[in-house]
């Protein structure tokens, strides 16, 4: 793979966008390999977490529009954007914890694609811009979805209406991203997060992940869930460590 690189380090992987060129704009090599990335890391029982993060000076400038252009009929361009849609929901679905590394220029889809990790870290000189407008188009890669539901209603049409660009500083504060750091501390800040136990990070992905028709629903899910965790070895290890006042060594079983 080209246009996608795969670093793994003990239980991290880290897939990087590589086209610092374009900034990481999404043509169909980069779709392709970034799903075939994230597959070989979900599939990977080493892996515990998952960062994504960009080459160069941007996370994803979004789609590109030359690749764009050259999609001449309707079957092709649906086919791109069904695919980079699944970008979104393959994040959302994975089992394990995808942190977003955002280490520079994000916009348009690359925005969207950011918003459907678990968590975002971002260095703090990072810009956002949701510029769909600005080209005649409307935002895809779950975008309106996602916005929504990360800013609310208002604001969200404000950002993907006037395509203002935002600093790292207030995408903190309308919590599109979680944590600001330095440029030189982002790689090691990141990589702290979702360290706990692997099996009680999945399950507790899928159930925030889920909608729930009313509370009792989601109790008796709750219950089976826990049931099962506290017949874990990482329960065990964890309530051994706890005792032993000593961090814990999960194995993810």
């Amino acid at each position: 793979m080209q246009s996608v690189l795969m670093e793994k380090n003990e239980h991290l992987g880290i897939i990087t966008l590589n086209r610092p060129k374009s900034l990481n704009a999404m043509n169909a090599d980069l779709v392709e390999e970034f799903h075939r990335a994230l597959d070989i890391f979900v599939e990977d029982e080493d892996i515990r977490v998952i960062i994504l993060t960009g080459a160069g000076r941007a996370f994803c400038a979004g789609g590109d529009l030359g690749y764009l252009e050259s999609l001449n009929d309707d079957k092709k361009r649906k086919a791109f954007i069904e695919r980079v849609g699944e970008m979104t929901l393959k994040l959302r679905n994975c089992a394990k914890p995808v942190i977003g590394m955002i280490n520079g220029v994000t916009a348009g889809a690359g925005v969207n694609l950011m918003l459907a990790c678990d968590i975002v870290c971002s260095s703090e000189d990072a810009k956002f811009i949701q510029s769909f407008v600005n080209v005649g188009l409307v935002p895809d890669c779950g975008g309106m979805y996602l916005l929504k539901e990360t800013v609310g209603l208002q604001k969200a049409k404000e950002l993907m209406f006037t395509a203002d660009v935002i600093s790292a500083q207030e995408a903190e504060k309308l919590k599109m991203v979680m944590h600001v750091y330095a440029k030189e501390d982002l790689k090691i800040e990141t990589e702290k997060i979702a360290q706990g136990a692997p099996m009680a990070i999945m399950y507790m992905k899928k159930m925030l992940n889920k909608s729930y028709a009313n509370l009792k629903d989601f109790l008796d899910e709750e219950a089976l869930v826990q049931t099962f965790c506290l017949g874990t070895e990482d329960c065990k290890e964890g309530i051994l460590a706890f005792k032993q006042k000593r961090q814990p060594n999960f194995q993810g079983k």
